[in-house]
């Protein structure tokens, strides 16, 4: 997907504010035994698709609202992900403004976990 000049600022901009992981390490994470909170932010027609075994759904549209409400700790590490990154970094920034303390974006999101044929799920 070819994004806009606009976006990639605002995304680059969040990037330099927040905390970054891979697939790769959250899932040697999940297989070393860790349980960990995973968000997928993604629309509700992406996560009816499929998503990472797991995760909980909370959209980028609504995460704000119902954060604390699902998450109130406002120190658990929260890694989110969407399709390759970008708005999952979107929301890990926000969320900082917002209190919490260790949320963490998981670029290449679930583009990169289905590349790796990491474990899914469906609603």
């Amino acid at each position: 997907m070819e994004h806009s000049e606009g976006f990639l600022k605002l995304v680059n901009g969040a990037k330099s504010r927040i905390q970054e992981t891979t697939p790769e390490l959250v899932r040697a994470r999940q297989q070393a035994g860790e349980t960990l909170i995973v968000v997928d932010v993604r629309e509700d027609n992406e996560w009816e698709k499929g998503h990472a075994a797991g995760a909980i759904h909370l959209g980028k549209g609504i995460i704000e609202r119902d954060i604390e409400k699902a998450i109130p700790d406002h120190d658990a590490e929260i890694i989110l992900y969407c399709g390759g990154g970008y708005r999952s970094a979107l929301v890990a920034d926000v969320l900082q403004y917002m209190g919490y303390n260790n949320p963490v974006s998981m670029d290449g999101g679930w583009k990169r976990w289905l590349e790796l044929q990491y474990p899914t799920e469906t609603d």
